[in-house]
């Protein structure tokens, strides 16, 4: 992709209220869709479109969470910080993420 396509796609999906609401909601832990589209006032088929759309560029991870009925997905963001600067020859575009803690562990270990 593009810089001028990053820009473009990140500036896209932060336009969107609900979008903004769900990498708020999910910045400090996993939450499920359902606890989303509570925090978030929408449905949850309209979280599923969202996080689709946010996975498809790693700004969102989804976890596996197992409890008595069985296993459910939770969601949590992975956007750390997103910044454009104007140059000479246009837009450059960095997108932060942060690790998960699996991610940093697993790291840690292979830096040993």
């Amino acid at each position: 992709m593009s810089a001028d396509d990053e820009v473009e796609s990140v500036a896209t999906l932060l336009a969107d209220d609900t979008v903004r609401c769900l990498l708020l909601a999910t910045r400090e832990g996993p939450l499920s869709a359902a606890e989303i589209a509570d925090r978030c006032g929408v449905s949850e088929t309209t979280v599923y479109r969202r996080i689709e759309d946010l996975a498809a560029r790693d700004l969102v991870v989804e976890h596996t969470e197992l409890d008595d009925g069985g296993h459910h997905s939770t969601y949590e963001a992975t956007l750390d910080r997103v910044t454009v600067d104007v140059t000479d020859d246009g837009f450059e575009v960095a997108v932060e993420r942060r690790d998960s803690m699996a991610d940093a562990f697993t790291r840690l270990i292979e830096d040993l």
